[in-house]
């Protein structure tokens, strides 16, 4: 059906764009690609050279399942985008560019969000999320929906990043056979293949920053608040956000600009603190980025040594351009864990239960238990390698007004915020954090499952709510890690440019190769 439906979006923009030769979009920046639309190249152009480059790689040739289904009103939207710019009317940065979002974010087209869950195939609600919304007011061409970990990996502890009924196995363009990391796996794949300059995922504890490090990308996770969170299939309202990923820090600017602004359906968004800068501040305050004098925090996690060396290097691009690195320890944080999984199971089913009471009537499944009956009455295409564990737990629950929720919900607000990342922050007397942001991608395995296989920066700002970018640190054996700069709340603006600098500086990103594997080589086939 996808394939039949990109055939007729290629026949019906071939008579126009017969005289124009197919732009050439792998590896261009926003701003390349608004330079070709200036210099003549229309919008529709570029808009089919992605829908042809995903046709040619994505279901093909390496085969990468990021995209669950392209938009069939990407060419009429990038049209619209041409008739402005001809009429000298362009809304904004993103005006004509072709942007990529995660299967669980609604989109007004004609295609199902699904979260990757055939229990929601039916699921065309024909409705924006605001942050949608937001981008479209911009003048952005919505291109398709990508492949995510099922449910946003929140189903099983067992689960394989990157899975989805619907979507199949994300593979990482670096190494075919390593994983892309969850749960906005399909949005890192489609960006690192440059399926899409931007795309949109979204985080509860690592979704946004894990992808995007092992796939070389830069990745934000904001401030919990920046971001509505409105019609968007949750886990948790206390640490649930969308997130830009894209191939430079500047990029992600640009779509997180674009994205930002208060909803009053969603709380949070209300205590922003107006924008403390315009959202087009987090673009120009890149002009002017320094860290000269900026005083940074160092943490040492355990890790493998060749990944200790690269961030070694990475330290060393930083002081180089003048940051001032204070060595901490995190501090013991007992019980953090053990806080968030309560706040993350109670979350989950009244925030889920809210979200499919909105759906449309074709949608069977209506609660938690209900998807949890769906998956046993279909465990073959939904329960293939893991089970849902965790949604029976969260079955379980009883609310939102559970005391030992209540008291979960501060404990590890507590932990995270005021004892852990502030913390830290204050005893270097620093503004920034970094450390490793992951280790490096692991195999592919449908009998383990995940293996978290080095450090992991996510779980302080997720469960705090403070804002987390990850921008390349290189490549290590073949395939990518990144650096992460954390801050205080509200503080995006202070970690886009740090990343900025140091990107500028270190110039780590490597493009993928779509290597099968990395693991071939003399050293496994022995010495005869």
């Amino acid at each position: 059906m996808r394939t039949v439906l990109l055939s007729l979006l290629l026949a019906s923009a071939a008579a126009p764009l017969a005289a124009q030769t197919v732009p050439a979009v792998e590896e261009k920046s926003i701003d390349q690609l608004q330079a070709m639309m200036a210099g003549g190249t229309s919008s529709e152009a570029i808009t089919q050279a992605y829908l042809a480059r995903i046709a040619a790689m994505d279901r093909t040739g390496p085969t990468l399942r990021a995209v669950i289904v392209t938009n069939p009103d990407a060419i009429a939207e990038a049209r619209a985008s041409d008739a402005r710019r001809k009429a000298g009317k362009a809304l904004g940065a993103l005006d004509g560019v072709p942007v990529l979002i995660k299967d669980n974010i609604e989109t007004k087209n004609p295609i199902a969000t699904t979260a990757g869950s055939l229990a929601l195939k039916d699921n065309v609600t024909l409705r924006d999320a605001p942050l949608v919304a937001n981008l479209r007011a911009q003048g952005a061409v919505i291109l398709g929906k990508t492949n995510l970990s099922e449910w946003a990996n929140i189903r099983s502890t067992n689960s394989i990043s990157g899975w989805s009924a619907v979507g199949g196995l994300v593979r990482n363009p670096y190494a075919l056979d390593r994983t892309s990391c969850g749960s906005s796996s399909g949005s890192g794949a489609a960006v690192a293949a440059s399926f899409a300059a931007v795309a949109v995922g979204t985080e509860t504890d690592g979704s946004v920053v894990c992808p995007a490090s092992m796939n070389g990308l830069v990745g934000l996770k904001p401030t919990l608040g920046m971001v509505s969170r409105t019609h968007v299939v949750p886990i948790s309202h206390s640490q649930d956000t969308a997130g830009p990923m894209a191939r430079s820090v500047k990029d992600v600017a640009i779509l997180f600009a674009g994205m930002v602004g208060v909803d009053p359906a969603d709380p949070a968004t209300t205590r922003q603190p107006q924008y403390r800068v315009a959202p087009t501040g987090f673009v120009e305050g890149l002009k002017s980025a320094s860290l000269k004098g900026v005083r940074v925090a160092v943490l040492h996690p355990d890790m493998p040594a060749i990944l200790k060396a690269q961030y070694e290097a990475a330290l060393g691009v930083l002081k180089a351009q003048g940051a001032v690195l204070v060595d901490v320890e995190q501090p013991k944080l007992d019980g953090l864990g053990a806080a968030e999984g309560m706040v993350l199971h109670v979350e989950l089913k009244a925030d889920l239960d809210a979200y499919l009471a909105t759906t449309p009537k074709a949608v069977k499944v209506r609660t938690l238990d209900q998807a949890i009956t769906f998956n046993e009455a279909n465990k073959a295409t939904e329960m293939p390698f893991f089970e849902q564990e965790t949604f029976i737990e969260a079955a379980k629950t009883d609310g939102l007004a559970n005391p030992e929720y209540l008291g979960a919900r501060a404990k590890s607000l507590r932990l995270a915020g005021k004892e852990g990342i502030d913390a830290m922050l204050a005893k270097a007397n620093a503004t920034i954090l970094v450390e490793p942001t992951y280790g490096m991608p692991w195999l592919s395995d449908t009998v383990y499952g995940d293996n978290f296989n080095g450090p992991s920066a996510s779980e302080l700002p997720a469960v705090s709510g403070y804002p987390h970018l990850t921008v390349p640190m290189g490549l290590v054996r073949g395939v990518p890690v990144g650096l992460s700069f954390i801050a205080t709340a509200w503080a995006d603006r202070a970690v886009l440019n740090a990343g900025y600098v140091y990107e500028q500086a270190a110039k780590a990103r490597v493009a993928p190769t779509y290597a099968a594997t990395n693991d071939a080589g003399p050293g496994l086939a022995g010495v005869r």
